[in-house]
């Protein structure tokens, strides 16, 4: 019997010809090798009747691509509310920011079943569907109510709740339902997988072998699949754009120090900008200049919490360069839009420390970014947070809590003094483990993991 095609859903969907991004070229690759369709959220807003006509066609070659349309309530309720104020915060530990809005909640319930309908004309029988992310939580459910019996995979890009979270979520008992439904619940670490089966398992679900679980009729399997990047491909960009950097024009013998973020509160900027402040009060020679370059586009700037975190930023920043600057010198240049990926790569290799210092993070692919883009033979230094996903595959980086500033500080300091030895062999470490697990083989060892079978419930 031929392999049915792969089917995958996402929020947002590409819709260039050639796409960019580690993931998207991931998917885009497992895609065209194989044959099959991407279905995801235009981005439009459109009046309810158009967006009752279902799916568009916006491409057929090398596979299909399809996009559906959100009406003004669906993105606010769907996007900016349920998914971004409510799941965000919670699965990134954050109950305190939550926003409990039942209309919301309703909302978020309405499009899954709505995309379930549109997935549910498309599918044949043999196809594999691949769901991704926080805003398709019910989507299997909705799916397994409309007869579709094919192997439905699901992948969490971002951390998974503390289970000790949980009761501040409303829905918090149709969770288990909604996930019961996939055959496969990839998650990024070991950690999340020990959340997602503690939660679980206080609701219900009974622990097989193997990472599987039987919950009601239901078998499936919850495993660890951290994400990886493309690291030829960013090697090469880096290369290619190595003189990025003099565009910063910064003096002879002054350090770099990058931070690339979206401006979220999960990653821990507020107290990055500050724990650099307290490196400049501390270091122990002042004639010695380092420059923290952070990169934070904005992200859903209609969402209260994050007008909150520009204007903490913009008051670190304005006080530390108020206190620190010089007249030919900035200690925090803020960045508050998108810089093109491979200039980025550019600007890693040129940099002599990278913060990557999230108070919670699925994975983070900064910092394998900025690992490859190194040159091996003057490398810079990974300072990264122990909250970060990557932190259970990197930890040859300087380890820091982001909570604490002095230990921040403390590590910009051994970063930056870091004898050519130890930076290569860090370095070295580094790079074989985030070649070991790339995208490539993120994407291999999923779609394996999902196309096996699970053996009846008794066996």
């Amino acid at each position: 019997m031929s392999e049915g095609r792969l089917i995958v859903v996402s929020n947002r969907i590409p819709t260039e010809a050639a796409p960019s991004g580690g993931l998207v070229v991931a998917l885009h690759d497992a895609l065209k090798e194989r044959g099959g369709v991407w279905i995801g959220n235009s981005g439009k807003r459109v009046a309810p009747e158009e967006a009752a006509k279902g799916l568009t066609r916006i491409a057929a070659d090398p596979y299909e691509r399809y996009s559906f349309d959100l009406t003004e309530e669906e993105h606010d309720g769907f996007y900016l509310g349920y998914a971004n104020a409510t799941l965000w915060p919670l699965f990134h530990h954050r109950t305190d920011l939550l926003e409990v809005d039942p209309d919301q909640a309703r909302v978020y319930r309405e499009v899954n079943e709505r995309v379930a309908g549109l997935i549910a004309e498309v599918v044949r029988p043999g196809d594999v569907i691949w769901v991704h992310d926080y805003h398709f939580l019910p989507l299997a459910e909705a799916l397994r109510r409309r007869g579709v019996a094919n192997r439905v995979g699901y992948f969490l890009h971002i951390p998974f709740p503390n289970p000790s979270d949980m009761p501040a979520l409303p829905e918090r008992k149709l969770m288990p339902g909604w996930l019961s439904s996939f055959d496969l619940i990839g998650l990024q670490t070991k950690r999340d997988v020990s959340n997602a089966l503690d939660f679980l398992r206080d609701n219900g679900a009974e622990i097989l072998l193997r990472g599987r679980l039987k919950l009601d009729d239901r078998q499936f399997e919850v495993a660890s699949f951290p994400i990886g990047i493309d690291v030829d491909g960013f090697i090469e960009a880096a290369e290619k754009n190595a003189d990025a950097g003099e565009h910063l024009r910064l003096s002879p013998g002054e350090r770099l120090v990058l931070g690339v973020d979206r401006l979220d509160y999960s990653k821990g900027l507020p107290q990055r900008f500050a724990a650099f402040g307290e490196y400049l009060s501390h270091r122990p020679d002042p004639q010695v200049r380092a420059t923290l370059l952070q990169i934070a586009p904005p992200s859903r700037e209609n969402v209260e919490a994050y007008k909150d975190i520009r204007q903490e930023l913009e008051t670190i920043t304005g006080r530390v360069n108020g206190e620190m600057a010089e007249l030919d010198w900035t200690p925090i240049r803020y960045i508050r839009r998108n810089i093109e990926r491979d200039v980025l790569a550019g600007l890693y290799r040129r940099g002599d420390a990278c913060l990557v210092t999230p108070l919670a993070d699925g994975m983070n692919l900064v910092a394998k970014e900025f690992v490859a883009a190194q040159d091996g033979a003057d490398p810079g230094v990974l300072i990264l947070s122990h909250f970060a996903g990557a932190a259970e595959q990197m930890d040859a980086a300087l380890m820091v809590n982001p909570y604490d500033p002095g230990e921040t500080a403390k590590a910009i300091d051994q970063a930056l003094s870091m004898p050519l030895h130890e930076r290569q062999a860090r370095h070295l470490s580094l790079m074989q483990s985030i070649r070991e697990t790339d995208i490539d083989w993120w994407t291999r060892t999923y779609l394996a993991a999902l196309q096996k079978p699970i053996a009846p419930v008794g066996n």
